[in-house]
């Protein structure tokens, strides 16, 4: 791919932020009340995504599922009692 041509993708690629980044600061400001629920909902799916592509030595048993929801249930009870006795 020539200079310009790569020049020009470039450019194209970074053009779009400015403009989602105000629809974004929009909807956060907008839907202030569900965000620390969505917050808590990605936190969430990225501790399962690291647990179920990251970690494949505990998986090699057989018991996905069960290190799964055994790191999920250790993650909540360790939450609570940092929010507990924090």
């Amino acid at each position: 791919m020539s200079r310009k041509k790569a020049f020009f993708y470039g450019q194209a690629s970074g053009a779009v932020e400015p403009v989602f980044g105000v629809l974004g600061a929009f909807a956060v400001l907008s839907l202030r009340p569900i965000l620390p629920y969505a917050l808590a909902f990605a936190a969430g799916a990225m501790i399962f995504v690291v647990v179920e592509e990251l970690i494949p030595e505990a998986h090699r048993g057989g018991n996905e599922d069960l290190v799964s929801l055994s790191v999920i249930g250790g993650f909540s009870i360790m939450m609570v009692l940092d929010v507990a006795l924090g």
